[in-house]
């Protein structure tokens, strides 16, 4: 239920409020050299902006076993991160009212009073922690490889942005701001497009726009184990993540075929492609070319403002307005998670191919 992955494998416990959290990597190669200070600066990017994000904020500093002296073993590697700034009074409501596009019903009908309601349980962004430490513990493992992953944010409620960006650039840059803009003048207008929606009590959605560059063709398999298909079962573990589109995505459904195929030429001793409608990804396999996918996060469930919900009690249509500490948004703190779960994804696929031995 909570594990993916086939070579290399990724397991989450834990939940919002519980004392601890973390995951458990299995098939690491041993000998492999893990940079903290790499895991410390991708955890740094999924924490609250002040103003924009929520005000619940931990140290999330990682406890890490299964590495000696700063080397994997091929043992198990385990992460955990403490939970101490938690409020779970503010939740105890909702396993009677639940949520309007929260997990709150679907998690009670499922799991009935043992549901752990806290802060969502294990349904909480908070899970997230543990997704991006993985995510950053295997970036050398698959830049062993000459394979880079990168993000930023393309849209925010209604700020969009239309330009087009070097991948080199977007590696760096969108590393910059809380926002994962690429300039400062859109970093501003996502900025005060949140601040609208929380001053009313609302919230908004975005989207994040991920890239991997340096895949060989011919990562990933036919028809169930594809490279999308993997990616886009990741990616949707991420809470709030609503759509994911590779290359043009639903926008080639508009196209003709002289449009959409990405023709190829020689440069130099490689094949490549002179567009990447195809976002890189092709029968199932990488082309060659970039990995490009988009992903969107839908608005933050839990808002202040009045909405219809159901007393489970009762029995009675109610009204609900959500107390507690929560994002006006969280697609600009979701793109390090869309991050990790691609580096996740091309890892296992890599080490199911045998790059790493």
């Amino acid at each position: 239920m909570n594990r993916i992955g086939k070579a290399i494998t990724l397991t989450l416990f834990g939940a919002s409020h519980d004392s601890r959290i973390g995951c458990i990597i299995d098939g690491i190669p041993p000998g492999f050299s893990v940079n903290e200070d790499l895991i410390t600066a991708d955890l740094a990017l999924r924490k609250p902006s002040e103003g924009i994000g929520t005000p619940r904020v931990e140290t999330d500093i990682p406890e890490i076993s299964g590495v000696v002296n700063g080397i994997t073993t091929g043992c198990p590697v385990v992460i955990t991160f403490s939970n101490r700034n938690t409020r779970s009074s503010d939740y105890e409501q909702l396993r009677r009212v639940p949520r309007p596009g929260h997990a709150d019903y679907p998690a009670v009908s499922k799991f009935g009073p043992a549901h752990d309601i806290r802060g969502g349980g294990m349904f909480s962004g908070r899970m997230t922690t543990p997704l991006v430490a993985a995510g950053a513990l295997l970036r050398d493992l698959i830049g062993s490889a000459g394979i880079s992953v990168g993000s930023y944010v393309t849209r925010i409620g209604n700020v969009i942005d239309t330009n087009t960006y070097d991948t080199a650039d977007v590696l760096t840059r969108s590393r910059t701001n809380p926002l994962r803009a690429m300039s400062s003048d859109i970093e501003d207008r996502m900025r005060a497009e949140i601040l609208s929606a929380k001053s009313e009590g609302d919230s908004v959605g975005g989207i994040v726009r991920c890239f991997a560059s340096g895949l060989p063709a011919g990562l990933g398999e036919p028809f169930f184990d594809t490279l999308d298909g993997e990616i886009s079962k990741a990616i949707f573990g991420i809470p709030g993540v609503k759509a994911v589109g590779f290359g043009e995505g639903f926008a080639a459904a508009g196209l003709r075929g002289s449009e959409n195929n990405d023709a190829y030429r020689f440069e130099g001793d490689s094949v490549v492609t002179l567009t990447n409608h195809a976002g890189g990804v092709l029968g199932g396999m990488s082309s060659g070319g970039v990995l490009d996918f988009s992903v969107a996060f839908k608005p933050t469930p839990s808002i202040a403002k009045k909405q219809m919900s159901v007393d489970l009690v009762t029995w009675k249509d109610v009204d609900l307005s959500v107390k507690g500490r929560h994002d006006p948004c969280i697609a600009n703190r979701g793109a390090i998670v869309v991050e990790a779960m691609a580096v996740f994804t091309i890892a296992d696929l890599a080490d199911r191919g045998g790059f790493f031995v």
